[in-house]
C-alpha cells in the first residue's frame, strides 16, 4: 500500500536551528545505528521511519558502516526511500559519516584522508540511490591526517553537490575549532557537531559548547540513552533481548551495567516519575536544556519506543532544584567509546 504520511506531521514536534545557519533540525532526529542492518526484519524498519517521519521527525541519520554488516542500513534505508519516502525527499534531512573501518586494505580502515571521505560518500550514495546527502560528517577526528586534507575534502564534498553541508563527530573543542577555520578558507561553514552525551557522559560541557557556539555551529547529541542504559530496560536487571544480547550490540559493553551506574538510573528514574516522566524521557528533555544542543538522536528496535521518546518533549523545563539533584547522580559512567577520537588520540 502506498504510503502516505500523516498531513499534521509537523505539529507534534518542535524544531530548532542549527547553529548560525538557515537549516532547522527536529528536537529528536531518528539515528540509524541499529536496527537499520539485516539482522531487523525489513517490515519493522519500515514501521519505524514511517512513525517517526509521521511525529515531525524528518532527519534520518546514517554512517556507511552501519548495519551488521556493514552497509547494510543505507541499503535498507535507500530502499525504504524509493518505496515509501520518494515524494518527501526534499522534507527530509538526509546524513551519512565516514570514519571507522568500512572496506579492507590500507584506504578502508578508516580515518579522514580524501580517499576514504570521498570513496566512501560515493558509496554511501550509490547505497541510497541519492544524489546528494544533506549533511556529510568526518565520523571521527584522524590525527594521522593534516586537518588541512580533511577540510580540503568535506569542502568539495560541498563544492561537487554530494551534501549540501558538513560537520565532524567526536572531536575535541580544540581540533572543531581548528577545523571550523581551516573550512572558512575555503568558504563552507562548519554546519554540526556529532558527540556522545548524556547524562553518565557529560565530556562536551567541559568546553566543546562553548567551542560550537563560537563557530556558529550546532550540536546534535548522540546516545542520549546511553544504549538503553537511560531507560527502564536494565533497572531490574539485563532482559534476553537487551542489545548487549543481539547482533552488533558490542558497543554495549557488560561493564556499562555496572551495579553503580544501574543505581544512579534508578535514582534518576525516581525523579522522572515526580515529572510525570519515563527515565528514557527525562534523558532526553535533559539532554536538549541547553539551547545549543540542536537534537538529539533516539534509537528505536520498536514503533512505540519512537512515540514515547517524542512525548518527552511535552516536558523540557527543569526548576533550579530538579537540576541540582539530577546532577547528583548524573556523573561520569565509563560509557564514553568514543573518547579517545575526542581527545585527539593518536595510536
Amino acid at each position: 500500500m502506498t504510503y502516505l504520511a500523516d498531513s499534521k506531521r509537523y505539529e507534534r514536534i518542535p524544531y530548532r536551528r542549527v547553529g548560525r545557519s538557515g537549516l532547522v533540525l527536529p528536537a529528536l532526529s531518528l539515528g540509524l545505528w541499529h536496527n537499520f542492518g539485516d539482522a531487523t526484519p525489513f517490515d519493522t524498519q519500515r514501521a519505524l521511519l514511517r512513525t517517526a517521519f509521521d511525529l515531525g521527525i524528518n532527519h534520518f541519520d546514517l554512517a556507511n558502516n552501519y548495519g551488521p554488516p556493514y552497509g547494510s542500513a543505507e541499503i535498507n534505508c535507500g530502499r525504504l526511500l524509493r518505496e515509501d519516502f520518494r515524494a518527501y525527499r526534499d522534507e527530509l534531512i538526509l546524513s551519512t559519516k565516514a570514519g571507522w573501518d568500512m572496506w579492507p586494505g590500507p584506504y578502508g580502515q578508516g580515518g579522514s584522508s580524501r580517499k576514504y571521505l570521498i570513496s566512501s560518500l560515493d558509496q554511501s550514495l550509490r547505497r541510497l540511490g541519492v544524489d546528494y546527502v544533506d549533511i556529510f560528517y568526518s565520523h571521527r577526528f584522524d590525527a594521522d591526517t593534516p586537518l588541512e586534507e580533511t577540510a580540503s575534502a568535506l569542502a568539495d564534498i560541498v563544492r561537487q553537490g554530494k551534501a549540501l553541508y558538513v560537520g565532524i563527530s567526536s572531536y575535541s573543542a580544540g581540533k572543531t575549532r581548528e577545523i571550523a577555520a581551516l573550512l572558512r578558507e575555503h568558504r563552507v561553514p562548519l554546519l554540526i557537531h556529532q558527540p556522545a552525551y548524556n547524562l553518565f557522559n557529560r565530556w562536551i560541557e567541559k568546553n566543546l559548547l562553548d567551542a560550537t557556539e563560537a563557530e556558529g555551529a550546532g550540536v546534535i547529541a548522540f546516545t542520549p540513552l546511553a544504549q538503553g542504559l537511560l531507560t527502564d530496560k536494565y533497572l531490574n536487571g539485563v532482559p534476553a533481548d537487551a542489545r548487549v544480547n543481539r547482533p552488533g550490540g558490542a558497543s554495549l559493553r557488560p561493564e556499562h551495567l555496572a551495579e553503580a551506574n544501574i543505581e544512579r538510573a534508578r535514582a534518576l528514574a525516581g525523579i522522572a516519575r515526580r515529572r510525570g516522566q519515563s527515565l528514557a524521557q527525562l534523558a532526553l528533555a535533559w539532554t536538549l536544556r541547553d539551547a545549543r544542543v540542536t537534537s538529539a538522536l533516539i534509537g528505536a528496535s520498536r514503533p512505540e519506543q519512537i512515540v514515547e521518546n517524542v512525548a518527552a518533549l511535552d516536558n523540557l523545563a527543569f526548576s533550579a532544584k530538579e537540576l541540582a539533584e539530577i546532577d547528583r547522580h548524573a556523573v561520569e559512567g565509563g560509557i564514553n567509546l568514543w573518547e579517545k577520537p575526542s581527545t585527539d588520540w593518536q595510536e
